[in-house]
């Protein structure tokens, strides 16, 4: 089965009650019992509820894993992740990733023992420096938030494999429609389902996916016993969002090509950092890994001019100002005072994440109407 077609069918069956082609909402905590332990597979809804299974199916399927796993938030797959570890253990990550799992980190994790070291991974063979006798995690973005550096996840599997510790894969900016890390070789492939794969902006929710299944119950037990999970209803909006994953994400791809063209031809914008460019960094492990390039895109105004940038995003009309990316609509943002803005600032220049740097999410409104409103309000 074809993605496009696994977007839509993969993972899924018609309702066994009234065969709805829509799993139905199943808004219940608890589950009949003719017996103690005797029901239909369900028994509470923190544990499993059949319209959270239905989401977990269709995350796999696309993402050609064989367990999926679906959580409150990003964060709170994230923190699945990280409670496999124990006090002693080591942590390898990119130096340039989303601030809130920085902060999870440094801010949560780092009191319970856990060594973290962020460097940067547009050199694989760069990882391998770090890793010694505590390691157990490579922590992988890619297409990196903001910089949209690209990391080989094929390479890093080579050197996880090579040590027998896990590679987790965030996978939010390319979407499993442009990139399969598990197909790389990944252990964990990790979404803020909020994002691309809802599309709407109207739920928050996190998702894993796994192929082995001593590694799935693991998660599924943390999962369960945590029990940092989503509602029903939440699973019902993203697994719709999944279902128009790739024709959304062709038409972010068309117009994110458009915007980065406009930009970087713009004598206002000193640099533009969109990972299908030939001059961008690594831009062939790009074209080998994805299909395409995506919608994600960052610029820097000349100068590196703070008042600069904030003037831009405030003088957006079609382009909202606004956390969060990945949907419908197009959206601006300032790294460094919003999504970023937990990361020490001296951290966050070495990566890039200047003052002047704003983040676009291109949506899929009409293009002429996006560069009109990039043109009127950079002037």
């Amino acid at each position: 089965m074809k993605f496009n077609t696994k977007a839509i069918h993969g993972g899924q069956e018609h309702d066994p009650a009234y065969g709805a082609v829509m799993p139905p909402i199943y808004q219940t905590s608890t589950y009949a019992q003719t017996t103690p332990g005797g029901h239909k597979g369900f028994e509470y809804s923190r544990t499993h509820n059949p319209t959270r299974r239905a989401l977990e199916n269709a995350l796999a399927s696309i993402e050609n894993g064989n367990y999926g796993l679906a959580f409150g938030s990003g964060l709170a797959a994230i923190d699945a992740i990280i409670k496999l570890l124990k006090p002693g253990d080591e942590v390898v990550s990119t130096n340039d990733l989303y601030g809130g799992s920085f902060r999870l980190f440094t801010k949560i994790f780092l009191d319970f023992g856990i060594k973290f070291h962020f460097i940067g991974m547009q050199s694989a063979s760069n990882i391998e420096t770090y890793i010694n006798e505590n390691t157990k995690l490579i922590w992988v973005e890619t297409p990196t938030n903001p910089m949209m550096n690209i990391i080989d996840v094929q390479a890093a599997s080579v050197i996880a494999k090579k040590h027998n510790i896990l590679l987790a894969v965030d996978n939010t900016f390319a979407t499993p429609y442009l990139q399969q890390p598990i197909d790389l070789g990944a252990d964990i492939v990790m979404h803020s389902a909020t994002k691309y794969l809802g599309g709407h902006s109207d739920v928050v929710m996190g998702a894993l996916i796994v192929k082995d299944e001593e590694l799935a119950n693991r998660l599924y037990f943390i999962q369960n016993a945590s029990g940092a999970i989503c509602g029903p209803q939440d699973s019902f909006l993203v697994l719709r969002g999944i279902k128009t994953l790739h024709v959304r994400m062709q038409r972010h791809c068309e117009n994110g090509k458009a915007v980065a063209e406009y930009l970087a031809s713009h004598p206002k914008i000193e640099k533009v950092y969109w990972p299908g460019f030939e001059d961008h960094p690594n831009h062939n492990i790009a074209k080998a890994q994805m299909k395409d390039f995506g919608g994600m895109i960052s610029f820097t105004t000349k100068g590196n001019d703070y008042k600069e940038a904030i003037r831009i995003v405030e003088n957006l009309k079609v382009f909202t100002l606004a956390e969060s990316l990945g949907g419908v609509e197009s959206l601006s943002g300032h790294p460094a005072s919003m999504t970023h803005a937990s990361i020490p600032k001296e951290e966050r220049e070495k990566t890039g994440v200047v003052d002047s740097l704003i983040r676009l999410s291109v949506g899929i409104e009409d293009i002429d109407d996006l560069i009109a409103d990039l043109e009127q309000a950079i002037g």
